[in-house]
């Protein structure tokens, strides 16, 4: 049996493919940059394997050299292609507000770039109640120590690394690029199809229901 928390519930989330789904923002961007640079990318197969930070992506079609100038244009254009077709996936919202509702607080924790983190969050109308960017798999795990987070949710095996580095309840969704099975071997502790199953499983882990 998991312990209940004794200070207020604090839940960590990571941001593409485990809130919302960045698939149709992400690969305009990357169409626009390589139209920009002249640089063949797949942006296709770039989508199907979200979750590191852009540099290690970019790795795969750009020079060593240039990878950390390319990365900073791609945040910079990022804003004008990526936000707009990006949504919240099924059970965003609502897993944000049921642990609201319960008294708890909310953070965001993503690789990517915060200010666009940020414009996701204010463009869709989620409200956590603090992001935090820039920050991959185990990195993840000091964030989420320093906000007391009690459970880390997201969608990847770096995104369980990161919970179990801060000791918290990992809390896996298959809606990235990662299966169950994956998660599990990576050590995630509970695995859902979706946050549309996470409100549900919330009030039995508080009730003392779930593990």
């Amino acid at each position: 049996m998991v312990a209940m928390p004794s200070h207020p519930l604090t839940v960590g989330f990571d941001l593409d493919m485990t809130l919302i789904d960045t698939r149709p923002g992400i690969k305009a961007a990357y169409l626009a940059l390589s139209a920009e640079t002249g640089t063949p990318i797949d942006a296709d197969l770039v989508v199907s394997r979200l979750g590191p930070p852009v540099d290690e992506e970019l790795r795969h079609w750009f020079p060593a050299e240039v990878v950390a100038a390319t990365a900073d244009r791609y945040r910079e254009i990022y804003p004008t292609h990526a936000i707009d077709p990006s949504l919240a996936l099924p059970g965003a919202r609502e897993s944000v507000a049921a642990i609201h509702e319960r008294g708890g607080r909310t953070i965001v924790v993503t690789a990517k770039h915060q200010p666009s983190a940020e414009l996701h969050m204010a463009h869709l109308g989620i409200e956590p109640d603090a992001i935090i960017g820039g920050l991959w798999a185990e990195a993840k795990g000091h964030a989420l120590r320093e906000h007391g987070a009690h459970i880390y949710v997201g969608d990847h095996t770096g995104d369980v690394r990161g919970a179990r580095t801060a000791g918290a309840l990992s809390v896996a969704v298959t809606t990235g690029p990662c299966d169950a099975t994956e998660l599990r071997a990576a050590g995630a502790d509970v695995v859902l199809s979706s946050l549309t199953e996470f409100p549900a499983w919330l009030v039995g882990y508080l009730d003392g229901d779930a593990a």
